[in-house]
């Protein structure tokens, strides 16, 4: 069994897997990091190795934890994918996407696929037919513009994410729900348009943190699935397996 590991801006992420499938998952914070790691340990004892995506710091001490248990691959811009990347600057390229890739190359061989991951930034990533990855865009998450209005301006209240009822606001509440939710909501369209007009059975994927709150107003077909990341780390860990957690 393979234990993945997401440690994201937010909040930390892990995954249990067996072989290709996700058994158990379970989120924390650095706080309950430890707590959580003893808790899969007796859950799971037949653990033998670990991947770890980290986008943000994570403690020596807790690493240290990891390794007296698991082998452990920690993902990085050498690591061996299961796809060509074409990005300009590789080096810079944030390791979650390298992980949403690995599962496009993994699950979608030889299709046009788009993964939008919609979490604290909204990433756009596309990995075409001839499983190279070309690039993307990242513009800012919903929380991040509800907290915007609030910090960059005098009177606009902090809120909480909502639908609105309309594309016209008619109070200052619900201006703010259009002026981001709808926004959101039009710029993914019309990246999926732009990525369709020049890619053919192009396949899309979402997921990150406001995939639910998102998916039943996009437009375009999609595919809903909020493990994605978990399962491109996990399929990088099974890509590198042999060659790099040999002892």
């Amino acid at each position: 069994m393979n234990l993945v590991i997401d440690v994201g801006n937010t909040s930390i992420k892990f995954g249990v897997f067996d072989l290709e499938v996700i058994k158990w998952k379970t989120t924390s914070n650095k706080h309950g990091f430890l707590q959580t790691l003893d808790e899969i340990s007796k859950t799971f004892p037949s653990i033998e190795n670990c991947i770890i995506s980290s986008v943000a710091n994570l403690s020596k001490e807790h690493l240290s934890k990891l390794e007296e248990r698991f082998n452990v691959l920690r993902l990085n811009h050498q690591t061996k994918v299961p796809f060509i990347n074409r990005y300009a600057t590789p080096q810079t390229l944030g390791i979650d996407r390298i992980a949403l890739m690995s599962a496009a190359s993994f699950q979608h061989k030889n299709k046009n696929v788009l993964v939008i991951d919609a979490g604290t930034c909204i990433t756009y990533d596309f990995i075409n037919s001839e499983n190279e990855y070309l690039g993307g865009a990242i513009s800012p998450g919903i929380a991040m513009r509800y907290k915007s209005l609030h910090t960059f301006t005098d009177k606009l209240p902090l809120l909480e994410k909502a639908h609105p009822n309309s594309y016209i606001g008619n109070n200052t509440a619900n201006a703010i729900h259009s002026g981001i939710v709808k926004a959101v909501l039009f710029e993914i369209d019309g990246y999926i348009a732009e990525y369709k007009k020049e890619n053919e059975n192009l396949t899309v994927i979402l997921t990150g943190g406001d995939t639910h709150f998102l998916r039943d107003s996009i437009k375009n077909d999609i595919f809903a699935n909020s493990n994605f990341l978990l399962e491109g780390l996990n399929h990088i860990l099974e890509y590198n397996k042999h060659s790099c957690l040999e002892k």
